[in-house]
């Protein structure tokens, strides 16, 4: 069993009720035993700016499944929510992406991991630091120390 830490965000529709449809989706996956969620919090819309606020949470699960199998995972967790990938950074039912694996690092065609645009991300590591403050990015900092470089403006922290 490996840790893996997986962000979640939506904007449309009722995105906490399907964040918190996925959660229920993503402790049902195979080999896989979810340990921890986040808070849910809302954001700033990111890319393209003319959109909702956004819902995120990210979950820490720990898994039997290899990277591409948790990725093919949540590929049909988004489908079955009524994921359309129409526009990149756009609104969207749901969006799932796998954030890191313990002790995994690699870029293909399919996946990169550790992800490589979270440390940018307020919207990925402010939750991600409710989980693991002290978790260390390979060849980064610790998400404490990456959230502490960011604007966390229009971030709010869901009751």
């Amino acid at each position: 069993m490996t840790l893996a830490y997986i962000a979640l965000g939506s904007n449309l529709g009722d995105p906490r009720q399907q964040l918190l449809d996925a959660i229920d989706r993503l402790a049902e996956l195979p080999d896989t035993r979810l340990l921890q969620r986040s808070p849910l919090y809302r954001t700033p819309p990111w890319g393209v700016l003319e959109q909702p606020p956004f819902v995120n949470a990210v979950v820490q699960v720990d898994t039997a499944l290899s990277p591409h199998a948790l990725l093919d995972g949540l590929l049909d967790i988004e489908r079955r929510a009524g994921r359309v990938r129409a526009e990149r950074n756009g609104p969207r039912m749901l969006d799932l992406d796998l954030l890191h694996v313990d002790g995994v690092q690699f870029d293909d065609a399919r996946l990169t991991l550790p992800h490589p645009r979270m440390t940018e991300r307020a919207f990925v590591l402010l939750p991600l630091n409710d989980l693991a403050p002290t978790l260390q990015l390979p060849g980064q900092a610790t998400v404490a120390e990456l959230l502490a470089r960011l604007d966390l403006a229009g971030c709010e922290r869901l009751p």
